[in-house]
């Protein structure tokens, strides 16, 4: 492994540009009146820099934390129409998540989004019969055209040959049908970097700690830099509140009498190691309403979810020992129990739904966006997920656009007029960029094919700024540790390029070292040294 002697300082150029320097980012959001402050940079709020930006507004967006820090990044990795939707009849709503996918997997991101296809097992005594299931995938398939091809059912040999982890007792048959996957935390940070190129100004680890007011209108926020303390402003016309879990705290800033909005929901899932190949993802009712996913991931297996109301402090959120029971116990429906051992466990993690207000349980609450005004006119929005997070910033700068005074929409061009298929950074065939690392290298230069390929399905062309920087210094072609497959020019680029600053941004939300289990404490201090530099 290399001991980082020879990892650039910062401020090296790279084909991306250069280092951004904290200092001057803050200078430059506290020095102008933007169009709009965007606080919050999970789901909703890149999504809304993104477009804001695009439609030509000047965009600030800070964050408390990292981008997708929390939420955001603790999904189930999944970007689906949502079969289980259609059992309360929301034929529109699963249309339209279908529609999203596709664009996402087709045109905005298919270096990032990929194709998965879903074993749904149909077990004697089951909440649901082989025939009701059959017919569900099938329509399920018709509402996406079919674009994933024909929902079927097929025998539990068939299906076994394909998952030998799949448990075969009582299995009467299996539903087939297809859907699509991600890595969250890269999709986020892409999204950043599209709404960067697109002009917005960005800064993660600023927290708020009060708004600004102009005749009883919110026209700003007061930070404070979570890195070295500095306290600082941002001036906007309009500010939006997309801080996720965290959306009434800053209501309650805006109105201290303002009443709660939302109800959260934790959903928790466990990772371990894979003990045999999957070839499809596990999809098995629990009960009338629920389901739990067995899902390959990062070449781990990926298990969840919890859904139970949380009342307690958003970031103290975490994925309990009970929690892992339970999901384990209901993996083990439908997956053999000596691919569920807890010794294989790499990570376990935790984040929140953030769902209307309301009577009845988070299970049966609705999953929808809801765009409020506040007494002092600052935005708030919350809920949504991953599938449909493209069409929530649209929705969101429409309702900009129709704010009283039509001051914004002066300014703006209509989305209308906008291309509605904007791809994110780094778009290209993951397949290609995998063979060209792999053969077009400097001489003596040799990148590991498992390098590659996740060089390509995380950054896509931008694959090849790292493989730059490899060649500039064949030391960062190592491997960070030897049991995964990033190296450490990622970690390089992560600083200089994409924001990273504290070592989970690397480890947890830039590379994929933490839930694989191998950011030991030599690793830690490896990158916090990379950090520092």
């Amino acid at each position: 492994m290399t001991t980082l002697q020879s990892v650039p300082e910062p401020g090296t150029h790279s084909a991306a540009g250069p280092r951004q320097d904290r200092a001057e980012t803050r200078d430059r959001l506290s020095s102008a009146t933007y169009d709009l402050l965007v606080i919050g940079g999970g789901i909703l709020g890149t999504s809304v820099a993104w477009h804001a930006a695009q439609s030509g507004l000047r965009v600030a967006m800070v964050d408390a934390g990292d981008f997708a820090g929390a939420t955001s990044s603790a999904s189930s990795k999944l970007v689906h129409g949502g079969l289980r939707y259609l059992q309360t009849g929301a034929v529109k709503l699963v249309a339209e998540n279908h529609h999203e996918r596709r664009v996402l997997a087709k045109d905005v991101a298919p270096h990032l989004v990929n194709p998965l296809t879903f074993y749904l097992p149909v077990y004697k005594g089951g909440p649901h019969g082989a025939a009701k299931l059959g017919a569900g995938v099938f329509a399920y398939s018709a509402l996406s055209a079919f674009g994933d091809g024909v929902g079927r059912v097929i025998s539990p040999s068939r299906a076994a040959a394909d998952n030998p982890a799949l448990r075969t007792e009582n299995l009467k048959a299996v539903a087939v049908f297809g859907d699509h996957q991600m890595n969250d935390s890269r999709v986020a940070v892409m999204t950043v970097r599209a709404a960067v190129e697109s002009g917005a100004v960005v800064l993660n680890h600023a927290k708020v700690t009060g708004l600004r007011f102009t005749h009883g209108r919110v026209t700003g926020a007061d930070l404070q830099d979570g890195l070295d303390g500095s306290e600082f402003g941002v001036n906007a016309r309009i500010v939006l509140n997309a801080t996720g879990p965290w959306v009434d705290h800053l209501r309650r800033m805006e109105d201290g009498g303002a009443a709660p909005s939302i109800r959260l929901s934790k959903g928790a899932h466990v990772v371990l190691k894979r003990k045999a190949p999957w070839k499809a993802a596990m999809s098995t009712p629990v009960d009338k309403y629920r389901i739990t996913f067995a899902l390959p991931w990062e070449d781990q297996l990926l298990l969840g979810t919890t859904d139970e109301a949380y009342e307690g402090d958003p970031g103290e959120v975490r994925a309990t020992d009970s929690d892992i029971d339970q999901i384990l116990a209901e993996a083990a429906f439908s997956v053999r129990d000596e691919h569920l051992t807890r010794d294989l466990i790499t990570y376990a993690y935790a984040g929140l739904r953030v769902l209307p207000g309301g009577p009845g349980g988070t299970e049966s609450a609705k999953r929808e966006t809801v765009v409020t005004e506040g007494r002092g006119g600052m935005l708030s929005v919350a809920g949504g997920k991953w599938t449909t997070y493209r069409h929530i910033g649209r929705t969101v700068i429409n309702k900009l656009a129709k704010l009283p005074g039509g001051s914004l929409a002066e300014d703006m061009e209509p989305l209308s007029q906008l291309p509605r298929r904007v791809p994110l950074p780094g778009i290209a065939n993951p397949n290609a960029v995998a063979h060209r690392l792999l053969v077009d290298r400097e001489p003596g230069v040799r990148m590991d094919p498992l390098t590659a390929r996740q060089l390509a399905t995380h950054y896509g062309s931008l694959a090849f700024e790292i493989a730059r920087l490899v060649a500039d210094d064949p030391a960062l072609g190592e491997r960070i540790h030897p049991d995964g497959p990033e190296i450490w020019a990622q970690a390089v680029y992560a600083r200089d390029h994409e924001w990273a600053e504290t070592v989970d941004d690397v480890l947890r939300r830039r590379t994929t070292l933490t839930i694989r289990g191998l950011d030991t404490d030599e690793v830690r201090g490896k990158v916090a040294e990379l950090l520092r530099r």
